[in-house]
């Protein structure tokens, strides 16, 4: 059986190294990038100066997928895709034209930063901020003594992060966002709050509710007009979210929410020998119990994967997503599962929600007690738990994994107040779950 994955990065390296592992199939892999596996999110950290180089973000290259009768295509772009005929047509980077063939497809072509057309966007020194090489120009410029002034457009996750690392190389940064508050499809209120305090109190300002109009400059970005005036800029980062890149599939492939490939529970789309994962197909949310896109690099590796098994004969079901998510700004540590209080009531939701905060978790690096900022959100109807937020100095990863799998489940919150975990004071504090479950009655 001959196989084509197109698209070498989170899901289509995860589905190769599944498939190479499995074994049975000849394996054919494009890519028109030259870097594979970049782990863009972690470009803050190289970008603020906390990693000396992006080169540590790499996880594989296509060494590590060659022989056992692979072949890896990398700075080639796929053209066209005939489905009827099972062939795809390609161009090569010294643009030599060729033609490949397959029994199944897997299409884990990703989604690129979403450009709007904003007057002036193409100006020099305007960039996004999801490639190696997007990494790298940033980079360049940013140590540029010249470089002063920072102009951010999006306080979504990107934003907000690429705002502390230009901050952190001595930058002067302006932080815009139409939305009346930063993260505003992430979290709630009171977390959007504690956020922005860690950025304000190190001189990052921060202007929601404005929108930006356009940028202004000869060759190069000198200012950034918006609904409250202009400022002049030196350099500025565009994140307004990502598309999908689904070009290939158009007028054949059935499409699903935010124009992803529309699959089922086994990542096959209406094409019975054509899959798809990652950002550029569509996945079950179990919170919400509706299929959404979600750009996360956790959700491709895992339905690349699952693709992968399918695809070599072995059934394996998608068990839904929750959109679990974390970040750090100034070592507080944010981290989210499933939907908020505002996304629940947004989409018609009756749902109740309870706050837990408390000031008896260890911080590993000093051994001072720390505050922790817990939200769990639950149905009115049958306590279903739908959704968590946590933020703290100290990692709890390990609790929202712990809420993350609870949603999944559809756990009550009265159930999680008896889940069975051990206490160590030193360790885990005490057991806020078991305090917020018991305060939501």
């Amino acid at each position: 059986m001959k196989v084509i994955i197109i698209g070498l990065n989170h899901a289509g390296c995860a589905a190769a190294k599944t498939l190479l592992n499995l074994g049975g199939v000849q394996l054919h892999i494009y890519d028109q990038m030259r870097e594979i596996s970049f782990l863009s999110c972690g470009m803050a950290l190289w970008i603020g100066g906390q990693l000396a180089s992006g080169e540590g973000l790499f996880y594989a290259s296509p060494d590590d997928f060659s022989g056992h009768g692979t072949k890896v295509f990398i700075e080639t772009r796929v053209d066209s895709i005939d489905f009827k005929s099972r062939k795809i047509f390609c161009t090569d980077k010294h643009g030599k034209q060729f033609v490949d063939t397959y029994d199944k497809l897997l299409l884990t072509t990703g989604s690129r930063p979403r450009r709007a057309g904003i007057p002036g966007i193409d100006l020099d020194n305007i960039f996004s901020v999801k490639t190696y090489r997007d990494g790298e120009a940033t980079v360049r410029q940013l140590a540029r003594p010249e470089v002063r002034r920072i102009g951010i457009v999006g306080a979504g996750y990107v934003g907000v992060e690429m705002a502390e690392a230009c901050c952190r190389q001595g930058k002067e940064v302006y932080l815009f966002d139409t939305a009346p508050r930063i993260l505003y499809t992430h979290t709630d209120r009171i977390f959007s709050e504690l956020i922005a305090k860690r950025m304000t109190d190190r001189g990052i300002k921060i202007y929601t509710g404005t929108r930006v109009t356009g940028f202004d400059g000869t060759k190069s970005v000198n200012g950034i007009r918006t609904s409250r005036g202009r400022f002049g800029i030196d350099m500025a980062l565009v994140n307004l979210g990502s598309e999908p890149c689904t070009e290939l599939g158009r007028g054949v492939l059935n499409f699903g929410p935010g124009g992803t490939y529309r699959v089922d529970d086994y990542q096959q789309t209406n094409l019975p020998d054509v899959y798809a994962a990652g950002d550029c197909a569509c996945v079950y949310n179990n919170a919400t119990e509706e299929y959404e896109a979600v750009s996360l690099a956790s959700n491709a590796i895992r339905t690349g994967i699952i693709a992968a098994l399918n695809i070599a004969g072995f059934p394996s079901p998608h068990h839904g997503s929750q959109a679990s998510s974390g970040l750090s700004i100034y070592d507080m540590k944010l981290l989210t599962t499933g939907i908020s209080v505002r996304a629940a009531q947004n989409l018609g939701l009756d749902v109740k929600w309870v706050d837990v905060e408390d000031a008896e978790y260890l911080n590993a690096s000093d051994g001072n007690k720390v505050k922790v900022t817990l939200r769990l959100v639950y149905m009115s109807s049958d306590r279903a738990l739908v959704g968590a937020q946590i933020a703290s100095l100290a990692d709890l990863s390990g609790m929202i994994h712990a809420l993350s799998l609870a949603v999944q489940n559809r756990m009550t919150i009265d159930a999680l107040a008896w889940q069975d975990v051990f206490i160590m004071s030193e360790i885990t504090g005490e057991n806020l779950l078991r305090k917020a479950a018991l305060q939501a009655g």
